[in-house]
């Protein structure tokens, strides 16, 4: 795009806003006063450096990619393709705009996680931050994602309540065994019916337990767990078989 200047970059900030990424546009923020800092920039600093240096020959999709700041990292990172979704179209205009401003050739798509089938892609690295939380029904996403996209590693990250500790448990319980649901590190979802932060789309917000036995179970090894809410998984053989993932009626 032609060169904008500093006052005509402020300008159309303005009028794509509210943002929630706080990106830096030619020295022009587009969330100064953002609730969490420097936001994602601070958290990004965290666990950069469990993605590779170089995604050069890579492909890259990013699920829920709001106003693209992590797409925008991949690409700076050599990426080959990078391909950023959100259901949200006025985080793809601000997203459209941050890559053009920033000379970054990235593709932005209106289409939800529910509907990764009709892509027929699969990708390197699949991001999947921040957007677990915002689903009612975050397992069927994971398991989209393992079906349909994901090739070899994801970055996930989700905010989660509760226990921060990572429980051991047996493989199977007794039914008449109930101690295990007592304890504080045993998989929990805790589900919001009606807002947390004052946003309706916050759905079902899980302890850290629930976190990595979901990406497990999903078929998501974790290989790396650089920040508190964030991990670098990979994709490996689902330790179920087959028929565990399809819907049965009258058991259990």
């Amino acid at each position: 795009m032609n060169a904008l200047s500093t006052e005509e970059i402020r300008q159309r900030i303005d009028a794509l806003g509210p943002w929630f990424h706080n990106l830096d546009l030619h020295g022009v923020p587009t969330a100064p006063s953002h609730f969490l800092g420097d936001y994602p920039q601070v958290k990004w600093r965290r666990f950069s450096d469990v993605v590779p240096k170089s995604l050069k020959g890579k492909k890259v999709l990013d699920i829920g990619c709001n106003a693209g700041f992590y797409a925008m990292e991949m690409k700076r990172r050599g990426a080959d393709r990078v391909l950023g979704l959100d259901s949200r179209d006025e985080y793809l205009a601000q997203a459209r705009f941050a890559a053009e401003v920033n000379d970054l050739d990235i593709e932005f798509r209106n289409l939800s996680v529910y509907e990764l089938g009709s892509l027929r892609e699969s990708f390197d690295l699949v991001i999947f931050m921040g957007v677990l939380y915002h689903l009612r029904h975050p397992l069927l996403a994971l398991d989209l994602i393992y079906e349909h996209v994901a090739r070899d590693l994801m970055l996930f990250q989700s905010m989660q309540r509760g226990s921060d500790r990572a429980g051991k448990f047996d493989q199977d319980y007794n039914f008449w065994s109930t101690d295990q649901f007592d304890s504080d590190e045993f998989p929990k979802m805790h589900f919001i019916e009606h807002r947390y932060a004052d946003d309706p789309t916050n759905w079902w917000i899980p302890n850290r337990s629930c976190t990595e036995a979901m990406l497990r179970s999903a078929g998501f090894a974790i290989a790396a767990h650089p920040e508190s809410e964030v991990y670098l998984c990979r994709r490996c053989k689902r330790p179920h078989p087959d028929e565990a993932y399809v819907v049965r009626r009258g058991e259990g």
